[in-house]
């Protein structure tokens, strides 16, 4: 007689979400910490200058009032001091904080749906090319959507309790108050304000904190407000950096939410920039707008609502810096989740006794993620490498130096205080290139020129990642 098979009693059925999410984790890390070696090999203009300003940081920051994105600034300046100047310490800050931004979307989309919706919406997500390309930039811009996602899940940690634990409240208002100094992020503090005073239930969950901790709460956001007038009052430059952007020009609102949304929905064209488009692929998009649809009903709750409301927010901080559309991930790792959860709702409606439909769904959920998976990671992998457009916004002359020059003199031009860094972490002498020099062996970049006519052009180092490919101009003192 043959034994009946129990699905349920199954090991991979019974471990199936435990195994998911190890592989998924085992895959992002590989992805994070590998792909900067093969994919995003250079650096931008951007994660020069945040290079340079991280390595210009001193004791006395945050009593000068350097607070703007200085956590990420430190632990990039660690990264510099420890592993000198290259373009993996560069992006290091963002490869760790990229993994914690991960590990917290996962989280949040478990507290909010169930384990099959929140695994399948995590792999959607973190395997995505926008969050991988964030999650390997040197730029603090990756904090613009970290901050957010750990602010909703100690959120959703207080909302979703039957008995909020009192530590989840000051624990946000800790994150509330680092958050305020990276940009717009004072922005996204009202919006929470309002958010919890417009929302019925979460001013119930709030009325019922123990008071002790709601006083705690409001005292360390009170001296965070402080902090921050008294930061303003002595670097007036700090307030248009936190609300608006360094050069933000009033007129530019509407143009800068164009810009910025360009690579969100250009599918033939590469618009300038160094986010490849599309950003996200269409059956992604596709997806979210299936659960921004599916949002409509029981809008007023406030899991269905948040997402919108992100949206909205993602446009208006958008207007100020094009590069925020980097925002639009959270809400879209939201509405993605809301999606799934409608298909699978509707598939398992039609079906809801018939176990063998359920398990035929397999065949096309694995062949739909694999058409959203699969593409956008050959897009990142290929796309940052090969489209001529967004190659030649990165420079790759860091990695040449380092690998050709031992004990030369370098002369640069435009970019003379990044690679003014060098010199911590090797032998190699910067200068400017209209410095008198006096040694025997001259490196100049991107520059046919001779130093001097006792110079003599000794080689030409050459990159294949340029339309220009000459990196390097090497010169020896004549005679030599």
């Amino acid at each position: 007689m043959v034994k009946k098979v129990i699905i349920s009693k199954l090991f991979l059925y019974r471990h199936r979400f435990v195994i998911g999410y190890t592989v998924l984790g085992l895959a992002f890390v590989a992805l994070l910490f590998g792909l900067p070696l093969i994919a995003q090999t250079g650096l931008t203009d951007a994660e020069m200058d945040s290079a340079v300003i991280s390595h210009a940081l001193n004791a006395n920051a945050p009593l000068e009032g350097d607070l703007v994105d200085l956590p990420y600034r430190l632990l990039q300046k660690a990264s510099i001091a420890i592993f000198g100047l290259t373009p993996y310490s560069v992006k290091l800050p963002s490869i760790l904080i990229g993994l914690l931004l991960g590990l917290l979307l996962i989280l949040l989309l478990n507290r909010w749906f169930k384990n099959n919706v929140s695994l399948l919406a995590s792999c959607l997500v973190v395997l995505s090319t926008p969050f991988l390309f964030l999650a390997g930039s040197g730029t603090p811009l990756l904090m613009l959507v970290f901050w957010p996602t750990l602010l909703l899940w100690l959120g959703s940690k207080i909302h979703g309790e039957k008995r909020p634990q009192p530590k989840y409240s000051f624990f946000f208002a800790i994150a509330l108050l680092l958050s305020i100094f990276t940009p717009y992020m004072i922005y996204f503090a009202i919006f929470c304000v309002i958010f919890v005073a417009a929302q019925p239930h979460l001013r119930f969950i709030v009325k019922n904190l123990p008071k002790p901790i709601l006083a705690l709460a409001a005292l360390i956001i009170l001296g965070g407000a402080t902090l921050l007038v008294t930061n303003v009052i002595n670097r007036p430059d700090t307030l248009m950096e936190l609300f608006f952007a360094k050069n933000f020009d009033g007129n530019a609102f509407f143009n800068n939410i164009y810009s910025g949304l360009a690579p969100v929905f250009s599918w033939k064209e590469q618009p300038q920039g160094v986010f490849l488009a599309p950003l996200m692929s269409l059956p992604l998009m596709s997806l979210a707008l299936i659960g921004l649809f599916s949002t409509t009903k029981g809008f007023f709750a406030s899991r269905n609502s948040i997402a919108t409301l992100l949206l909205v927010f993602t446009l208006i901080i958008t207007g100020f810096n094009p590069s925020a559309v980097v925002f639009f991930i959270l809400p879209i790792t939201i509405l993605v989740a809301h999606g799934l959860k409608y298909l699978l709702e509707k598939w398992y409606g039609l079906f809801p006794e018939n176990p063998y439909a359920r398990i035929s769904a397999l065949l096309p959920l694995t062949i739909l993620f694999g058409v959203m998976i699969v593409p956008s990671w050959l897009q990142y992998l290929y796309g940052y490498r090969y489209n001529p457009q967004i190659a030649n916004e990165f420079h790759y002359d860091l990695a040449i130096i380092r690998k050709n020059l031992t004990d030369e003199t370098l002369l640069v031009d435009e970019y003379y205080d990044f690679y003014k860094i060098l010199e911590d972490s090797s032998d190699i002498t910067v200068l400017p290139i209209n410095s008198p020099y006096f040694t025997d062996k001259v490196a100049i970049l991107h520059d046919e020129a001779s130093p001097s006519e006792n110079y003599a052009l000794n080689r030409i180092i050459t990159s294949p990642m340029r339309e220009n490919s000459d990196i390097i101009y090497l010169y020896t003192v004549k005679g030599e």
